[in-house]
């Protein structure tokens, strides 16, 4: 997919975490969360720029899912250590979850097309597509774009935050 798909599909993936923190009155968590989506949502497309590195190939693996959470995970434990209302391990699990999920998001939508993805490289090259719809699509692209800002209006304004 191309950026508005993999903005649309990361939003669609964050709905959820991002509706379970407004009920329980963490706004400002929320709201991050949703930026750093969009912000990371192109992450394991670096590739495209990296000599020596295939498209989707290393990048676009759950491997290096788990490296960017940690990595994300270890600039939320820092930002704990110096932001009083909020606690290390809090921001160091929930910048884990955020980093691990916006490529695991990214995956999902390239898995949607012909190209499909490996995963679970370097264990596997099995290739995984569902064959939905070329990267390329505009009708898809502005689909996913659609359905992940819909989730995001949805889930702000079920809790009251737009309305």
């Amino acid at each position: 997919m191309y950026r508005q798909g993999h903005i649309g599909v990361g939003l669609l993936c964050y709905a959820p975490a991002g509706y379970a923190m407004l009920v329980t009155g963490r706004v400002a968590l929320a709201i991050t969360g949703f930026a750093v989506m969009i912000w990371l949502a192109m992450l394991p497309d670096v590739d495209l720029r990296l000599p020596f590195v295939s498209h989707r190939g290393p990048t676009h693996t759950i491997g290096f899912a788990v490296l960017v959470g940690l990595a994300c995970g270890a600039a939320g434990w820092f930002l704990g250590t110096g932001l009083p209302r909020f606690e290390p391990r809090l921001l160091g699990s929930f910048g884990f979850g955020l980093g691990a999920l916006a490529v695991v998001a990214h995956l999902v939508a390239d898995w949607l097309t012909p190209m499909g993805i490996a995963p679970f490289w370097p264990l596997s090259t099995r290739r995984f597509s569902l064959g939905f719809a070329r990267a390329s699509s505009t009708l898809a692209n502005g689909f996913l774009f659609v359905l992940g800002v819909g989730a995001t209006a949805a889930v702000l304004w079920f809790t009251g935050i737009i309305g």
